[in-house]
């Protein structure tokens, strides 16, 4: 595939370096033609700030849709962010049916859940939802609170690997036909990512850093998206979206008071580099 076309769809915060901001520019560096569709408008993300304003472009998404099946438009993968509703959830998997292209890839991550909870304004229909559109998914790539909510398993601070191999066996079993697993932590100061593909094992495992950062998570899977479209194997575009996310928090951790987001803009580079 010389040159893939790949759509994101997620909300756009327009200050705050997290979904769109961060899927557009860093798809696009890795050399991918990268298409939006936003689900929703806000001024800054919702994590620290106030008073924020909101537009949400849930009724848009079909004619959008219908738009791009008149002109015929296809595309080569499909990568879901944020999503913030059920009925988006159901737009989505019309998009999935009426503007795939062959051999489409489709990569869903599932963000509605972290250290344990829900975000605010989810509930478990939502979560159903969430499990539906996963099971039409490529590539999942939840971390390990939105895990236990796809599978029921009981959400667990310290665990082994039986506990985490409990949480894949359920995510295959859901129709999940491959798992990124984000988050995944053996050992004290240490994390890593779970590759399950096409039912085999792997685990690329890293320093944990101990300053986390907003929208870290969208940093990772877009920067796995552009390398596994790129033609990187699954793993190597885990570990490729690793180094590049811990390059993106240490290069935060070196600007006083940038607590809104990750600086991902000076490293990209590196992203470049490694494809």
């Amino acid at each position: 595939m010389a040159y893939p076309k790949v759509l994101t769809i997620q909300d756009i915060s327009c200050v705050g370096q997290c979904s769109l901001t961060v899927a557009l520019p860093i798809i696009s560096a890795c050399g991918v033609e990268t298409c939006v569709l936003p689900s929703a408008v806000l001024s800054t993300h919702t994590a620290g700030f106030s008073g924020y304003t909101f537009r949400d472009l849930t009724e848009d998404m079909p004619a959008i849709r219908q738009h791009w099946v008149k002109e015929g438009i296809k595309f080569d993968a499909i990568y879901t962010g944020y999503l913030g509703s059920t009925k988006q959830i159901d737009y989505v998997a019309d998009i999935f049916a009426d503007t795939a292209a062959e051999n489409c890839v489709k990569i869903v991550d599932p963000a509605m859940a972290d250290n344990g909870n829900l975000y605010p304004g989810f509930d478990m229909a939502f979560v159903e939802a969430m499990k539906g559109l996963c099971a039409k998914a490529d590539y999942v790539l939840p971390n390990l609170t939105e895990a236990c909510f796809l599978t029921g398993v009981e959400y667990k601070k310290t665990y082994d690997r039986a506990y985490i191999d409990l949480i894949l066996e359920k995510l295959t079993a859901l129709g999940c036909k491959n798992v990124i697993f984000t988050g995944v932590s053996y050992a004290p100061g240490k994390t890593g990512i779970v590759v399950l593909e096409n039912g085999v094992y792997s685990y690329y495992e890293h320093d944990f850093l101990p300053n986390s950062c907003h929208g870290t998570g969208d940093i990772y899977a877009s920067a796995f998206v552009g390398a596994l479209v790129r033609g990187k194997s699954a793993y190597d575009a885990a570990k490729i979206a690793a180094d590049y996310t811990v390059a993106c928090i240490e290069a935060t951790a070196q600007e006083e008071n940038h607590w809104y987001g990750a600086k991902f803009e000076p490293v990209l580079i590196k992203l470049i580099q490694s494809l």
